[in-house]
C-alpha cells in the first residue's frame, strides 16, 4: 500500500507516527511539507526537520519536489492531507481514490461562524463537493465532527484521530519514586503565555492555594506577551518563592520537567485545538487537571480516571480540582499511573498506525472495520457543554 501524507511542515509531535508509517511501508510511505517551518516555531525550540528523513519532501525546496507531490496525490493508494493545498489532491478525488482529512475543529471561535457566507464557501471548495467521495474525515479534535456535522459535512464519515507524540516507556516505580522527592507538590504548565491559553489561570490557583497554607511549588515554561503581566501577578499575591517562570525550552527539557512533575495544569479554552502537551504529561504520569474545551480531552481522559476535567473558565472547579490532587499522593498516583496506561496502550503511534492502515485497506475492500474506542473509532459529535 502506497501512502502520503501531507501538512504543511513536519513536527516532533507528527514525527513518531510518520516513523512509524516509514518502518512498515518503507519508500511507500512519503510525508509532504508544503511549507517551511515558521520563525515563531522555531523560536519556541522546534526543529527543522524538511531534510532529515527518508520519507520527507519539500514541495518549497524544488519544483522538481512539487511535481513529484503532485503525482504522488494523484497515484497513492491513500492520502491524509491536513494543512495542505487542495491542488495536490483534487485529481483523486475526481476518480473516487481514498483520502483522509485531516483536522482539529473548525469553529474555535464559536459555532455561530457556520452563519459566515465566507467561511461556507471555503467549506464548500475544500469539502462539500466530494461528500459523495471516498473522502473521509481525521478527527484532530473531540469537537470536529460536530462542527463539520452542523453544515452537513462528514457525517458518519469522521473517524477520532489526533497527534501522536513521542511515547517513551517508563518503570512507573522508578518514575514515581523521582516525583516523590520533590518536597512538595510540583505543578507544571506548558505552553504559549496567550490569553486562549490561561496560564493566568494556574497563577490564580497558586494564589488561593498559598492562602489555604497548602505546600505547593509551580513551574510555567513558556514565552509570550502575556509574561510581563504574569510576573506582575507573581508579584502582586507574593508568589515569588512557589511560582517560578522557565521561559522556553526544547520538547526533550519539556519532557524532562513532566517527568519530575506531581500534576500538570492545563487551562487551555476551545480555541485549543488538540493540545499535544496532554499525550507527554500522561505518558510522563503526571496527575493532569484540564480544562473540558480542549480537543484532546474528551478522547484522551476520563474523569476522575486518569485525570481530573474541570468546567472550561470556571477557577473556582479548577482550584478544587487541583487542591483535591495536591492534597492526595494516593490520587496522584492513581490518575498517573492510569494516564500513563491510556497512552502506553491505546493512544500512541503504534496503534494509530496499525489502525490506519488497517481501516484503509477495509475501505477499499468496501468492507469497513470499527474500533470500539481509541483511534479510528467513530467519532461522535460531543456537546461543547460541560457533562462530567
Amino acid at each position: 500500500m502506497k501512502v502520503t501524507f501531507f501538512s504543511n511542515f513536519l513536527n516532533h509531535h507528527q514525527l513518531p507516527f510518520c516513523m512509524e508509517m516509514y518502518a512498515r511501508l518503507g519508500e511507500h510511505f512519503k510525508f509532504v511539507a508544503t511549507e517551511r517551518v515558521p520563525q515563531e516555531r522555531l523560536d519556541m525550540g522546534y526543529l527543522d526537520m524538511s531534510t532529515l528523513y527518508p520519507f520527507s519532501l519539500n514541495t518549497y525546496s524544488h519544483e522538481t519536489e512539487y511535481q513529484r507531490a503532485l503525482q504522488l496525490g494523484f497515484e497513492s493508494d491513500v492520502v491524509i492531507i491536513g494543512s495542505a493545498p487542495m491542488v495536490f489532491i483534487q485529481e483523486r478525488l475526481e476518480v473516487n481514490k481514498l483520502t483522509f482529512h485531516y483536522s482539529e475543529r473548525i469553529f474555535k471561535k464559536g459555532r455561530h461562524q457556520a452563519l459566515f457566507p465566507r467561511t461556507m464557501a471555503k467549506l464548500f471548495l475544500r469539502h462539500h463537493r466530494y461528500m459523495r467521495k471516498s473522502v473521509y474525515m481525521l478527527c484532530a479534535s473531540a469537537y470536529t465532527a460536530a462542527d463539520f456535522n452542523l453544515v452537513g459535512l462528514y457525517r458518519n464519515k469522521t473517524f477520532k484521530w489526533g497527534y501522536f507524540p513521542e511515547v517513551r516507556e517508563h518503570n512507573l516505580p522508578t518514575l514515581f519514586a523521582c516525583k516523590k522527592d520533590n518536597p512538595v507538590s510540583k505543578l507544571l504548565w506548558v505552553g504559549r503565555f496567550i490569553k486562549w491559553k490561561h496560564p493566568d489561570d494556574a497563577i490564580m490557583v497558586a494564589h488561593r492555594l498559598k492562602q489555604m497554607g497548602i505546600a505547593f511549588s509551580l513551574d510555567l515554561i513558556g514565552t509570550g506577551p502575556l509574561e510581563p503581566m504574569l510576573r506582575k501577578m507573581i508579584d502582586q499575591y507574593d508568589l515569588s518563592k512557589e511560582v517560578c517562570l522557565l521561559g522556553a525550552m526544547s520538547p526533550d527539557e519539556v519532557r524532562d520537567h513532566m517527568e519530575r512533575a506531581d500534576v500538570f495544569l492545563f487551562t487551555s479554552d476551545f480555541n485549543e485545538g488538540w493540545g499535544a502537551v496532554l499525550n507527554e504529561a500522561m505518558n510522563s504520569a503526571c496527575a493532569v487537571v484540564a480544562s473540558h474545551a480542549i480537543g484532546a480531552v474528551p478522547f484522551l481522559l476520563e474523569n476522575n480516571e486518569n485525570g481530573k476535567i474541570y468546567r472550561n473558565g470556571d477557577i473556582d472547579h479548577l482550584y478544587l480540582c487541583v487542591k483535591e490532587v495536591v492534597e492526595s499522593a494516593e490520587l496522584r498516583r492513581t490518575l498517573g499511573e492510569n494516564a500513563y496506561n491510556t497512552v502506553s496502550t491505546m493512544w500512541n503511534p503504534i496503534i494509530a498506525t496499525e489502525r490506519i492502515l488497517a481501516l484503509s485497506q477495509s475501505l477499499i475492500e468496501g468492507e469497513p472495520i470499527s474500533y470500539e474506542e481509541g483511534p479510528c473509532s467513530k467519532a461522535s459529535n460531543i456537546s461543547q457543554n460541560f457533562s462530567y
